[in-house]
């Protein structure tokens, strides 16, 4: 009896494993076409360097790059996205129900404490096994100041591949890995936040509407939510990584010391409002960001599965129980 319960238990796992990838994949590729003009705004923004004028907005700066290079360069780095989003969505919704999975008590419940530290782990596993490289090549990309509409103005990098090689290349494959810490430290405020604030917020309006299922513009609403908190907590982090990742200089420095010396000499140049650089047009690519992955998600795993408790589990259930996200 117990040999067929486990030979049921392995399909089920695989269907679930099959479900997760494809839409986390299809949630974060919607998401990256929908959002991705605001980041390579907010990246311009943090990269802007003091001149004595008043730094340009985020709808100047969006402005200001399609009138001198083109509307299509407001998505230069999305192929590094692209190429990374998959792998990142569904190592984020696997690794956080594999970390959830340890906080379980006797009677299925979990805490919010502990399905922030569940998201913490999953923000710090995308970070080192995907994110930080595919940000590397993505920022290197979308630094770069040259006119899509002149094809005689070829820039170093000419796409995501041919970046990554000459990364590599001249300044070695560690250069993908540099300001990992700060990408962890990111990326486990965020997933932390954001699931936290996801699934007590859902677990809420299930209970209040009686139903498991709750309509798409619920999804979004409370995936906006959770979504606009993270970089609210990390904008300074996020900042000096910018800063540290465009960087193509090689340097013995530890990255901890590199680190200080950026946001010092931030903070000395530009003052403390310069950590925030860029916050407006991230909290708007998040925030949204959110909503169009955690709606695409459940409903493309809906789509998929045509019944209740398969893929990723995010309200404060334990997985066996028959609850649809």
């Amino acid at each position: 009896m117990s040999a067929s319960k486990s030979s049921d238990v392995k399909p089920q796992q695989a269907k679930r494993g099959a479900v997760d990838f494809v839409a986390g994949g299809v949630a974060g590729l919607f998401e990256a076409l929908c959002c991705h003009p605001l980041d390579t705004i907010k990246v311009r923004m943090q990269l802007y360097r003091k001149s004595g004028k008043k730094p340009p907005g985020f709808i100047r700066t969006g402005i200001n790059i399609v009138e001198k290079e083109g509307f299509l360069s407001l998505y230069k780095g999305l192929g590094a996205v692209v190429i990374g989003i998959v792998p990142k969505m569904a190592i984020r919704f696997s690794s956080y129900e594999f970390y959830r999975s340890f906080f379980y008590d006797e009677n299925g419940k979990i805490t919010a404490g502990q399905t922030f530290l569940a998201g913490v782990g999953a923000g710090i596993t995308e970070s080192i096994m995907v994110v930080n490289p595919m940000e590397v090549v993505k920022i290197r990309l979308q630094a770069q100041h040259h006119s899509m509409k002149d094809p005689l103005d070829i820039p170093k990098y000419r796409n995501a591949p041919h970046a990554a090689y000459l990364i590599c290349k001249e300044e070695g494959f560690k250069t993908l890995y540099r300001g990992v810490s700060l990408t962890c430290a990111r990326q486990a405020t965020n997933q932390g936040v954001n699931f936290t604030v996801y699934s007590k917020l859902k677990e809420y309006l299930q209970k209040r509407e009686g139903k498991e299922i709750l309509p798409s513009w619920q999804t979004s609403g409370i995936g906006l939510i959770s979504g606009a908190l993270g970089p609210l907590s990390n904008a300074p982090l996020d900042t000096i990584k910018t800063r540290l990742q465009k960087s193509s200089y090689a340097s013995n420095e530890s990255g901890l010391v590199r680190i200080i010396k950026i946001g010092k000499q931030l903070v000395k140049e530009e003052g403390i409002n310069a950590l925030y650089k860029g916050i407006t047009p991230r909290i708007m690519r998040v925030a949204p960001g959110q909503a169009v992955t955690f709606t695409v998600y459940e409903y493309v795993k809906d789509l998929l599965t045509k019944e209740s408790g398969a893929g990723i589990n995010l309200s404060g259930n334990t997985p066996n129980k028959k609850n649809s996200n």
